[in-house]
């Protein structure tokens, strides 16, 4: 190995881990081979491969509803009807204010 070559140490669930080792396996990759296919793919491309997004404000506004619903050990609806009988009411508002055309 180069004098000048580093290590990386990452944890993850040991299924994953056997899961992701037999698929590379039968890619003829061992998992070192894959970490640093991944880096010159960071390298090259100066990019990670996978598309990763940013959430926008309303999801992210959605997210913050379900932690702070969680800390308070309630949920926004009572049962699953309530939910998606919300959900088709709001779906009617749209479209009710969508424009012909549209």
């Amino acid at each position: 190995m180069n004098a000048h070559s580093s290590m990386i140490h990452v944890r993850m669930d040991n299924d994953l881990k056997e899961r992701a080792t037999e698929a590379l396996a039968a890619m003829g990759l061992s998992t070192a081979d894959a970490v640093r296919l991944l880096f010159h793919r960071i390298a090259a491309d100066q990019a990670f491969p996978l598309e990763l997004k940013v959430p926008n404000a309303e999801t992210r506004a959605a997210m913050e509803e379900v932690e702070q619903m969680k800390a308070k050990g309630r949920a926004r609806f009572g049962n699953a009807d309530d939910m998606f009988a919300s959900l088709d009411e709001e779906s009617g508002k749209l479209r009710a204010n969508e424009k012909p055309g549209n």
